[in-house]
């Protein structure tokens, strides 16, 4: 994963970050492409794989002591780290989730990005957004539930659709 690059998709939306006045990006990857990519309102419902969190205190732990310990242990408390992820059957970061739930609420807009729109709570945030008002564009290679419901159904891959989109909105042909 740490060879793996940023896309044109992952490119698209760090610029349309720079042009939108406020502008959030909510994601189920745990990649921390987006960032690399240069997007910095990020709100990482998975957590991220590149973070890792103790056990005992449950607190994320940028750093940690270079040592052969596997797993690691915690430079606070000496408890084991864990990856900064969310594991099936654990449940969403409360204040993550109720973030994106507000950024929904509040978006103008609402881009729905290759997700199967089947994995909740996060496939409720589209629907969050709709009932708010918002546009709601899914850009999607195949059809999913949200489908009918979406203002626009853009059929293709984001890496294709986002530059493309950028460049319609913006007047301006990406630069990546």
């Amino acid at each position: 994963m740490r060879q793996a690059k940023p896309n044109p998709g992952h490119l698209a939306l760090a610029d349309i970050e720079r042009h939108a006045g406020e502008f959030s990006l909510i994601t189920q990857n745990v990649d921390g492409l987006h960032r690399r990519a240069g997007s910095h309102q990020v709100l990482e419902l998975h957590g991220n794989l590149f973070r890792a969190k103790c056990f005992n205190e449950d607190r994320p732990v940028e750093n940690w002591p270079d040592s052969d310990d596997i797993p690691p242990r915690c430079p606070r408390c000496g408890g084991l780290l864990r990856p900064d992820v969310v594991w099936f059957g654990e449940s969403l970061p409360v204040a993550v989730l109720r973030a994106a739930e507000q950024a929904a609420a509040n978006a103008n807009v609402f881009l729905s990005i290759g997700t199967s729109s089947l994995v909740y709570p996060a496939a409720d945030l589209p629907f969050i957004a709709l009932k708010s008002g918002a546009a709601v564009v899914e850009i999607n290679p195949q059809p999913t539930p949200l489908s009918p419901h979406a203002t626009f159904s853009l059929n293709g891959a984001s890496g294709i659709i986002l530059p493309a989109l950028a460049a319609q909105v913006w007047g301006e042909q990406g630069h990546h």
